[in-house]
């Protein structure tokens, strides 16, 4: 277990070993889900132009809001 102290600015760092095995960096978003059992973090890597580039190119049928809402959830395609 690994545990981090939450500053009067309410900021909290994200120990180095969670960054690594998880991979995340300046940029990435983290979740905060609210559960029954307390709170669950999820990361959200940052797009880049090469996640992005082919977002389009999918067989099911879909549209352009849904495009764009899977990028803004950081989900690759």
């Amino acid at each position: 277990m690994t545990e981090t102290k939450i500053s009067k600015g309410f900021q909290t760092v994200v120990p180095s070993e969670i960054r690594k095995k998880f991979n995340v960096g300046p940029g990435d978003v983290m979740e905060w889900i609210s559960t029954k059992e307390g709170v669950k973090i999820r990361f959200r890597k940052k797009l880049s132009l090469l996640d992005i580039a082919g977002i389009g190119e999918t067989e099911e049928k879909t549209n352009a809001v849904e495009l764009k809402k899977r990028a803004q959830r950081g989900e690759k395609m």
